[in-house]
C-alpha cells in the first residue's frame, strides 16, 4: 500500500494573494492582537473568552453566531476580549468521521482539500472583514497554519497533539498566543514543557525551509481535564488545581504565566451544558484568590446557535455536527453572568 499524489496545492503564499486581507482589516486584526496580547502579559485586566463551535461546519451559520457574538461584545467590551472560534480541522480519536471544513467544505460530500484551504481562508476573511472578528482557530496540522498566519489572533494546540516535536517548534514561531492543552491522560509536566519548548528558540524544517523561530512569550497552558486509567472523565479546573498549576509555574520561570480554562471536554465529561457552572466556578475562583485571577486569563466554551449535536445529514441549522454545544440562549445569559461577576 502508499499514498496517491492526486495534485500539487497552492502554497499559502499564493493563496493569500488571492484571497488577500486588506488594509483595513489588517488594522483591525492588529488592534485586536495587541488587546489580547495585553491580557496575557498582565497590562490589562479583562478577561479573554474563546467561545464557538466545536468545528466550523456551514459557512452561514457560523456568520450568523458572528453576528450575534458582535452585538454581545459592544454591551461586554469593557470587561471581556471575545475571541470567536472557527476551528476547520476536527482531531478525530480513531481517525475516522468528518475531519472539520479543511477536509470538507460540505460535510456530506468527499473531502477536496483545495475547496477546503479556500472555504476556511474565506470563512476567516469574512469574520474579520464583516463582524470585526480575528478568530482562534486549532493547529492541528503544523504545516497548514500559514494559510490563516494573517488571520489568527489565537492558536491552540490539542490535547492528542501537545507532545508532538512540531507542533512545539511551530509553536514558538507564530506570533499570537498559543495554548498548548495538557495531554488526555492528564500529564501536566507534558503541558508544561510544550510550553518551555514552545517560548524557546529553535533551527527547524518547516514546509520545506530552514527556519529559525525567536519563542513565543504567549505560549501558555488550557486545562481541558483528561482520562483516569479507567476511561473516567476527571477534571482540573478546581480552585486546588489552579493553583498547581501556579506551583508548576512557579518552578519553570517562564514569561506570562498564564491559564485558559476548557469548560468542556473532559472538564465538562462532554456534558456540555456542565459548562455554565464550570464557567461560573473559574469566575468565583478568581474573586476569591487574586492569584488565580492573575493566572486564569480567560474560558474556553464550545457555544453555538443550538443545544446539542445532530447528524450532518438532519441539517439543522447552527447545531453542531461534532461534539455538542452549548445553545444561543444560554451562551448569550453566561456571557452577561460573567461580565456582571468580573
Amino acid at each position: 500500500m502508499q499514498m496517491h499524489f492526486h495534485r500539487k496545492l497552492p502554497i499559502p503564499k499564493e493563496v493569500k494573494a488571492e484571497y488577500p486581507v486588506t488594509e483595513e482589516m489588517a488594522q483591525i486584526k492588529a488592534a485586536r492582537d495587541e488587546s489580547i496580547r495585553a491580557v496575557f502579559d498582565g497590562t490589562s485586566d479583562k478577561f479573554l473568552l474563546i467561545i464557538g463551535p466545536c468545528s466550523a461546519d456551514h459557512k452561514e451559520p457560523v456568520l450568523e453566531y458572528m453576528s450575534r457574538l458582535r452585538r454581545i461584545e459592544e454591551q461586554v467590551k469593557d470587561k471581556i476580549v471575545i475571541i470567536p472560534r472557527i476551528y476547520t480541522n476536527k482531531p478525530r480519536t480513531t481517525g475516522q468521521g468528518y475531519k472539520g471544513m479543511l477536509h470538507q467544505p460540505d460535510p456530506e460530500e468527499k473531502p477536496d482539500m483545495y475547496k477546503g484551504i479556500v472555504a476556511i481562508r474565506e470563512l476567516h476573511l469574512a469574520a474579520l472583514r464583516d463582524y470585526g472578528f480575528s478568530c482562534a482557530d486549532e493547529m492541528l496540522y503544523p504545516d497548514n497554519y500559514r494559510y490563516l498566519s494573517d488571520l489568527l489572533s489565537y492558536v491552540a494546540v490539542g490535547a492528542r497533539s501537545v507532545e508532538n516535536q512540531e507542533h512545539r517548534l511551530v509553536a514558538s514561531g507564530i506570533g499570537a498566543p498559543v495554548g498548548m492543552k495538557n495531554p488526555t491522560g492528564g500529564d501536566l509536566s507534558v503541558m508544561m514543557n510544550a510550553i518551555v519548548a514552545s517560548q524557546s528558540s529553535h533551527t527547524f524544517i518547516y514546509r520545506g525551509w530552514e527556519v529559525t523561530s525567536d519563542g513565543n512569550p504567549y505560549a501558555h497552558a488550557i486545562l481541558r481535564g483528561y482520562l483516569d486509567n479507567s476511561g473516567r472523565s476527571i477534571s482540573n479546573y478546581h480552585y486546588e488545581d489552579l493553583l498547581r498549576v501556579e506551583e508548576l509555574y512557579e518552578k519553570s520561570n517562564l514569561t506570562n504565566p498564564s491559564v485558559i480554562v476548557d469548560t468542556n471536554h473532559n472538564n465538562s465529561g462532554k456534558q456540555y451544558l456542565e459548562q455554565v457552572r464550570i464557567a461560573k466556578d473559574i469566575v468565583h475562583s478568581r474573586r476569591e484568590n487574586p492569584v488565580i485571577r492573575r493566572l486564569v486569563k480567560g474560558l474556553m466554551i464550545e457555544s453555538y446557535l443550538e443545544d446539542g449535536a445532530c447528524k450532518p445529514e438532519e441539517h439543522i441549522f447552527g447545531k453542531s455536527i461534532t461534539d455538542p454545544c452549548l445553545g444561543w440562549e444560554k451562551t448569550e445569559q453566561l456571557i452577561y453572568d460573567i461580565a456582571e461577576k468580573l
